[in-house]
């Protein structure tokens, strides 16, 4: 009885796990026909310029005041920990270029996701969830209007000019705090600071942030609003989509922006 009760209990373990790969090669399948769905309404017509423009003014014009406070705690709290480190080897005057790189290339990109995240991707995956919950969704295929085309690109299209817009004033920002902490409280020389920030920072490193931002801002409104328009019944079901939303469009970007990181440190450095 007892072989029989450990391999009925084996069985039932793997047959658990076949349906949890089945499950993930499920929801990887959804997930690629969507996406495929979002490329092939982007270039279909009616081009949607009002509901584009109203997508960008939430993520763009929006989002300035976070972007603008976040940057700037992100530049003077990283040119105070490097002006710190960099002292005893009497290179804190390299502060400017250290501070001006890293914003560049990696903290702009990946901090204004992150905040864009938290601000509009759960949003856009509540607002999904909701309008299907409330079966506005069904409404909308009854009048033969493609949900994908009419809600879900504005979305990923204002996402793609707009992440990188707000990277740029998170570089602008960044900079800016970093320099009034490095030439204000540990007196710094500005002229010096400034002709070594631009020394090392070229436009390749601007660019390469940019571009991350670009791809970024694609696969946050993507996952988004995938998660919205899965959305299950109830309000439960709408706050675990979005949940799972910033979950994982977080650690997306985190993992491209490795790869995307690979390549260019290939490329273009």
């Amino acid at each position: 009885m007892l072989v029989d009760g450990e391999g009925t209990a084996g069985d039932v373990l793997s047959a658990a796990k076949v349906n949890f790969f089945i499950d993930r090669l499920e929801a990887i399948g959804r997930f690629g026909l969507f996406l495929w769905n979002v490329l092939r309404c982007t270039f279909k017509r009616p081009v949607r310029f009002k509901l584009m423009l109203e997508q960008m003014e939430k993520i763009g014009v929006d989002s300035v005041p976070i972007i603008t406070l976040s940057s700037l705690a992100i530049g003077a709290i990283f040119a105070l920990q490097m002006v710190s480190f960099l002292t005893p080897f009497r290179a804190e005057i390299a502060t400017g270029s250290a501070v001006a790189l890293t914003m560049a290339r990696e903290f702009a990109p990946v901090v204004t996701t992150l905040m864009l995240i938290a601000k509009n991707g759960s949003a856009m995956a509540a607002e999904l969830g909701t309008m299907k919950v409330t079966e506005q969704l069904d409404a909308m295929a009854t009048m033969s209007v493609d949900p994908v085309h009419y809600l879900v690109v504005p979305r990923v299209v204002a996402a793609f000019f707009m992440f990188p817009v707000l990277t740029l004033l998170a570089n602008v920002i960044g900079v800016f705090g970093a320099f009034i902490v490095a030439t204000g409280a540990y007196e710094l020389e500005p002229a010096t600071y400034l002709d070594q920030m631009f020394l090392f920072v070229g436009p390749n490193d601007i660019y390469s942030g940019l571009i991350k931002a670009a791809v970024m801002g694609v696969i946050v409104a993507t996952i988004c609003t995938y998660h919205g328009l899965h959305s299950q019944t109830g309000a439960r079901g709408v706050g675990e989509s979005s949940t799972r939303a910033v979950v994982a469009s977080s650690v997306a970007i985190l993992v491209a922006d490795y790869l995307m990181a690979t390549v260019m440190m290939a490329v273009m450095y």
